[in-house]
Parts: C-alpha cells; sequence; structure tokens
C-alpha cells in the first residue's frame, strides 16, 4: 500500500470533526476529571499498596531504580554513582514491589533480600538498607551496586525513554529542548538540522538504529527528518566520538534508538496502542497506532503515524505559509531470539513529507531579486532506513558478537525554475537522492576490569542529481573500509579509561569519473578521575580522518574540475575538559570544549569549485546544576558557543553542512509526579540572551512551556496530556535558524502560543 493510499484511508475513516471530538473530549476529562478524582484515587492507591502496575523499560539501572520508586510507591535515594555502567531489565505488567524489584534485577548481577521490611542491595550492612517509613513506605537510603564504570564521553547527552515521554516531541527539536549544547534551526521538520556545540550534524557520523546515515541532499532540507514518536533513546557524544561510533565523526557522533518489541513486553504477550494529538495553533491532528507481540522467541513490532494540518501562525498573529504538516511514517520490526541467545532482527523505517513549503525551504521569505522564482514550491522530501542485525544476547567468554548490515536512503523531489527570458519563470523536475549500503562486525571482549570492543565496518556512500532536461544530472561516490578498537577500562576504583582509534581507507569518485583513494588514522582518549567521592574530573582528546565528503546534490556540476590532486581530505581536533559534582541528588557540572575542522569541502555548482574548502573552529564553555529526588527535578544549563569560519565570525550562509552562530543559550527544565494521583506537572525553558558576533546583532528571546499529564489508577492503560508551547506568544526565530545576519531573509518564525491536547491508550 503506498502512502498515498494510507493518507486517503485516514482522511476516510478519521473526519475531521471526529477527531477534533476525540481530542477535546480527551483532554477536557485530563483537565476537569483529574482534579475532581484525586481523593478517590488516593483511596484506590491505598487499597492497592500490595500489588501495582510495573513499566520499566531496560535501561541504566539508576534510572529504572527511580522508576521502580515512583511506579511502586516506595521511596528510593540513590548514592552517588552507585549503579555507573549497570542495565536494569525490563519489568512489565502487575507485581508485588519485591516481585518487581526482582524482575528489575535479573540478570544484572545484582543480588538483593528483604528482612524485617528492609530491603538490603548486595548484601550490604543493615545501615545501609532503610527502614519502613511511618506510611508504610521503604527508603533505600544506599544502593551499593557492582559494576563496569566505564568512562564514556566527556561531554555527552544522554535522552532516554522517560526523558522524551515527558518531553512528548513532535520534532526534533523538541527532542532536544532541553539541551542548550545542542541547537536546532529551522521550525518545521523538513528543514531542521542539528548542531552540536555549533556544528552541524554532517560534521558527526549520525546513525539510526546502527545505521549510517549520508544526507547532503539540499542544504535547503532537513538532514535527517525522523519522527521522534518512534524514537526510545537519542545519544550524543559532543566532540569526542569513540572509534566504533562509525567513521567521519569529525565533532562527535549522534545515535538515534528506535522502539523494540522488549521496552513494551517482558514475557511472552502482545499489546497495541492508539493516540491523538490535536494542536490548536495550526489545527494540526496527529493520529498514532502500534502493535507487537512476542512469543517462543519471535518478537514482531508496528508503528504508523499520519499528521495532516494547515500553516501555523507565529507569535505576531501572521501566518507562515509553507508550514503545513502533512506527515506519514512508519517502523516495522521482526525478530526472533533463540534459546541459545542468538539473535536475528530486521528492521524498516520510513518518512514522507510532501506539501507546500516556501521556495527556499529553510526561510519564510529571501529577496533576491529573480522575479522569476515563486515564493513557494512543493517538497516531497522521503528517507528510508533499513537495518539488519545479529547479535547473542547470552554471551560466553570473550565471544560477544554483533554483525550489521543496513541502508539508508533519502531524497528530495522539487521542480527548479530558471529564467525563460524577460523575467518570466519555467521550470523543471529535479530529484537529489542519498544512499549509504554499511555495515560491520565487530566483537565485544569482556575484561575484569572492564571491555574492548573491536571490529571491522565499511560503507558505500552516494549522491545523485536526477532531472527532467538530464543536462545537470551529475554523482559522486565515496567507499570506506575501516577497522577499529576501542577500550573502556576502570584501571582502579577511582578512574574511568576510554581510548581507542581506528585505521580507514576511502576510494572517492567525483562527478566526471575521476577517482582518488586516501587513507588515515584517528585516534581518541577520555578519562574520568574522581577527586573525591562528590567531585570527578574529566579529559579528552581526538584527532579524526574523515576522508572526502561528498557534494549536496543539487549544486552537483558533471564539468567540475577537480584538478589532478583532487579534493582535500578533511581532518578534525578535539579537545574537551570538565568537573562534575553530584552529592545526594544535587549535581553540579562545567566544561571547556574546542573543536578545529581542517579542509571541510564545500563545493559550489561553478566549474572549478568542486575543491573549495574552509577551516572551521568552534570553541565555548557549559555549566549546569540540577537536583534530581525520587518523583521530580529541576535542571539548569548554559552554554556558550562562538564558531569561526578561516578566522571570520561564521553565519549561517557559509556554514551550510559545517556550523551557524549560536552564542548564548540557557535552559531550564522542572517536572514533579504526584504519584498517588498519577499526575505530573512541569515545564522548561530555553532563554537566548542577544548576541554579537563581529557586525551581526542577533536579538534576544525567551520561551516558556508548560505541561500536565495524567494516568489515571483507574484508567491504568489511559495517559492525557494538556501542553501550552511559547506560553507568552513570543515573535522569534531559533538561534540556530538559517538567515537572521542577513536583511533580505526573513526567517522562519516559530510557531505562537499553541495548545497541545493528547490522549493515549495502551492495551
Amino acid at each position: 500500500m503506498t502512502f498515498q493510499r494510507v493518507f486517503a484511508a485516514r482522511d476516510a475513516l478519521i473526519g475531521a470533526a471526529s477527531r477534533r471530538l476525540l481530542a477535546t473530549t480527551a483532554c477536557g476529562l485530563a483537565l476537569l476529571a483529574g482534579p475532581l478524582s484525586l481523593p478517590a484515587l488516593a483511596q484506590t492507591a491505598a487499597e492497592t499498596a500490595q500489588i501495582r502496575e510495573f513499566n520499566i523499560p531496560a535501561q541504566p539501572l539508576a534510572n529504572a531504580l527511580k522508576l521502580f520508586g515512583r511506579q511502586s510507591g516506595l521511596q528510593v535515594s540513590l548514592a552517588s554513582n552507585a549503579v555507573r555502567g549497570v542495565t536494569s531489565a525490563a519489568v512489565s505488567g502487575r507485581f508485588t514491589a519485591e516481585a518487581g524489584l526482582a524482575r528489575l534485577l535479573a540478570g544484572t548481577g545484582v543480588s538483593y533480600r528483604i528482612s524485617g521490611g528492609v530491603v538490603v542491595i548486595n548484601e550490604q550492612s543493615s545501615a545501609a538498607g532503610g527502614a519502613p517509613s511511618a506510611d508504610g513506605s521503604l527508603t533505600l537510603d544506599k544502593v551499593q551496586v557492582s559494576g563496569d564504570r566505564q568512562a564514556t564521553s566527556v561531554s555527552s547527552v544522554n535522552i532516554g525513554e522517560e526523558e522524551l515521554a515527558a518531553r512528548n516531541p513532535t520534532s526534533i527539536a523538541d527532542v532536544f529542548r532541553s539541551e542548550a549544547g545542542v541547537s536546532v534551526g529551522s521550525s518545521i521538520p523538513t528543514s531542521q538540522k542539528v548542531y552540536v556545540n555549533g556544528l552541524e550534524e554532517t560534521t558527526l557520523a549520525v546513525s539510526i538504529d546502527g545505521s549510517r546515515q549520508n544526507n547532503r541532499v539540499f542544504h535547503h532540507n532537513a538532514t535527517n527528518l525522523i519522527d521522534p514518536s518512534l524514537l526510545k533513546a537519542v545519544d550524543v557524544d559532543a566532540g569526542i566520538a569513540p572509534a566504533d561510533a562509525g567513521p567521519g565523526a569529525l565533532a562527535g557522533s549522534i545515535s538515534y534508538e528506535t522502539k523494540d518489541v522488549k521496552d513494551l513486553l517482558s514475557q511472552d504477550g502482545y499489546g497495541g496502542m492508539v493516540s491523538e494529538t490535536f494542536n490548536s495553533n495550526s489545527r494540526t491532528f496527529t493520529t498514532g497506532l502500534g502493535g507487537w507481540g512476542m512469543q517462543d522467541g519471535f518478537e514482531f513490532l508496528g508503528f504508523l503515524n499520519f499528521g495532516k494540518g494547515d500553516n501555523y501562525e507565529a507569535g505576531n498573529g501572521q501566518e507562515v505559509r509553507g508550514t503545513e504538516t502533512d506527515l506519514l511514517s512508519g517502523l516495522g520490526k521482526l525478530a526472533y531470539e533463540a534459546q541459545t541467545g542468538d539473535r536475528f532482527e530486521i528492521s524498516h523505517e520510513r518518512v514522507l513529507d510532501d506539501a507546500e513549503r516556501p521556495y527556499r525551504a529553510n526561510a519564510s521569505v529571501i529577496d533576491t531579486g529573480r522575479t522569476w522564482e515563486p515564493k513557494y514550491r512543493n517538497y516531497r522530501l522521503e528517507r528510508d532506513n533499513t537495518v539488519f542485525t545479529y547479535s547473542d544476547t547470552t554471551p560466553e567468554g570473550w565471544l560477544d558478537p554483533t554483525i550489521r548490515l543496513a541502508y539508508s536512503h533519502s531524497s528530495v523531489e522539487t521542480p527548479i525554475f530558471y529564467n525563460a527570458g524577460r523575467g518570466i519563470g519555467a521550470s523543471y523536475d529535479g530529484q537529489g537522492e542519498s544512499g549509504s549500503l554499511n555495515g560491520k562486525i565487530e566483537n565485544r571482549f569482556a575484561l575484569d576490569n572492564g571491555s574492548i570492543v573491536a571490529g571491522i565496518d565499511f560503507y558505500s556512500d552516494k549522491i545523485d542529481l536526477d532531472t527532467a532536461i538530464n543536462t545537470d544530472d551529475a554523482r559522486e561516490k565515496a567507499r570506506n573500509v575501516g577497522i577499529y578498537a576501542q577500550a573502556r577500562l576502570e584501571p582502579f576504583d577511582a578512574m574511568r579509561l576510554s581510548f581507542g582509534g581506528r585505521a580507514d581507507r576511502q576510494w572517492f569518485e567525483g562527478t566526471t569519473g575521476q577517482t582518488w583513494d586516501n587513507a588515515g588514522l584517528s585516534g581518541n582518549l577520555s578519562v574520568e578521575y574522581d577527586l573525591t567521592s562528590f567531585l570527578t574530573a574529566k579529559a579528552g582528546a581526538s584527532h579524526v580522518f574523515a576522508g572526502i565528503p561528498l557534494a549536496e546534490a543539487f549544486i552537483m556540476n558533471p564539468a567540475w574540475d577537480y584538478g589532478t590532486g583532487g579534493p582535500d581530505v578533511t581532518t578534525a581536533n578535539n579537545i574537551m575538559a570538565g568537573l562534575e559534582f553530584h552529592q545526594d541528588g544535587f549535581t553540579a557540572e562545567a566544561s571547556l570544549f574546542r573543536s578545529d575542522i581542517d579542509d571541510a569541502r564545500v563545493a559550489k555548482y561553478r566549474f572549478n569549485l568542486a575543491n573549495q574548502k574552509y577551516d572551521v573552529e568552534t570553541r565555548g564553555f557549559e555549566l549546569g546544576a540540577g537536583y534530581d529526588w525520587v518523583d521530580g527535578f529541576v535542571k539548569v544549563k548554559y552554554a556558550h558557543v562562538d564558531t569561526e569560519i578561516d578566522g571570520k565570525p561564521a553565519d549561517s550562509d557559509t556554514g551550510n553542512y559545517l556550523t551557524t552562530p549560536v552564542g548564548d543559550i540557557i535552559t531550564v527544565s522542572a517536572a514533579h509526579t504526584f504519584t498517588n494521583w498519577g499526575l505530573t506537572i512541569g515545564g522548561d525553558m530555553e532563554i537566548a540572551p542577544e548576541y554579537e558576533d563581529g557586525a551581526v546583532t542577533y536579538s534576544a528571546y525567551e520561551v516558556v512551556n508548560l505541561y500536565t499529564e495524567w494516568k489515571p489508577e483507574t484508567l491504568q492503560h489511559m495517559t492525557f496530556r494538556a501542553e501550552v508551547q511559547n506560553l507568552f506568544d513570543e515573535t522569534y526565530a531559533s538561534r540556530a535558524t538559517y538567515g537572521q545576519e542577513f536583511g533580505n531573509v526573513t526567517p522562519l518564525y516559530e510557531q505562537g502560543r499553541t495548545f497541545l491536547l493528547s490522549v493515549r491508550a495502551t492495551f
């Protein structure tokens, strides 16, 4: 069935009136029935204190124990660094607290006992345990867990399923909206680009379910269009990436992971979900459907998400044309896991956006004086990702293999306009495509004090331009083979060490058929050292060889002059250092960073600009503080980022595929859950002070978002949510949005005050 038929079926099955009624009724229940039902809910909670509903995905044990505390009604207080490096098992279903805890710790090697109402982890003395409180709840004063405490990145962002659920993202910008060091430009998903410490995502090794992404189709479009409703986790290594993150990790890596059956089921069975979200500003309805099952080692999962809506209004009340929603996405997975632990999985993910956009989709209006160019045109953007993976879930000794083969593909179809004479425009069809066939074979060697991962990986990338007139058709290709090893060790209790390297050989083919091959080495080192029980120092450095980057499809020229030597290879050097404080739920951190990318290729259409290159530098610092308790948290983050290209302040046009001006960003986020009522309230704020970069001044803005979410105990499979975004109706463009430094550009302003009402049912 084509996506167009699915759209037609959706519109036939769900009329606008019925969907408005569903969304309005559901969120009305969340806002009205919740407060009226609180006494009844509290009484029900007391009556069912011994048996509770658990839904805890497999994740780092520290996060899992927090969820266990919330869902069991027990009070849990974690000692600093007590559970670093240990991953929990998934728990789903109705159990006693003891049964739920046993399932949570299954396979971790962590023992426990309950004696006289005291929970003891890993047979610590009773002093380490807790005592029942006056209301019968149990306090775990200190949880001691043995396991690897391995250094990862000096500066990393790890967004798990719980955080994604709290943010309820409708675009990739929402995924990162509490991360000061990660900026997302543009207000519509089809042209949103992610910047980590000011560097654009094409300078990072980006993967989805382990599959390399290679999209340089059109600089006016998103590099990786992603439906965040399908994600379960996002991990970012800022600046310094490990060798096993893949080739080309000039400024770090971004890893997106989609949902798995085992995140939804802990034992054989079946389930499903249906959701509906209404956006008041653009009158957009987004419908989600899903189903999954697990039986005798076989697993299946399917998700379908489709959205349809109008243009939104900015904070100034003006309609921003070209921002309508017409999105369809899907995810399917099949897997088999034998009793021996051998696991085979194949997945396919697809996203389609097909709608009218501004002529240059990353800016509302650009006055170029070209009368033949219309203000708007249709863009059809598609992305596919297919991944096959073999792994062993019960490794023994040194044998812990992973084999992966994947193919990722992106395409943009849009008409190309030209001057047919006397300022009259004419057009022909154009399609740019990128594709990457990639894979790896690796093994994890378990050691007494850590592990070593070693393997070989490859990619075969291509970028094509196909047009109706054929004269502009062109293609570039690149193949790469690399070998790598990454050690993650704990030499002694106070130190975690991560170091590794890779050797890559790349074969590059230009539009003229000329070929060049290059080889290079990359290396990285990160170290963490506990200065005290509550203060940790971090430092790291890396050098990266990335070969010759492929050019963008829509600027390719079949007559490029590459010269005899071809384009220069691109390399990078990164250095970072920081401190982290953690004590009794309080955290504070500070870090410095600098990245230098040398000979970054930025080819232009002119025949003699195939080898054009820039040197890019970003530097700055991040500060953060927070407090985390069983039922909530508050966090404040501040990032300052300066960006330069060839020694001059960067601008968003020269910085396409490289960098963008950022300046200062402050984020504040907080939430609290009233466990007995099943009610969560929270919000976040982004503050961007006025920023001067050379002769350009970037305007300040402040944005506030609030939400409430209700999971009634009497309707345990329902979730109701009400959210207001841009509470104070600010008129602004996010700092990383294209064109704010140019007088002839009207940037894409973000949507004004918006109410999001949603309901979700699982079964």
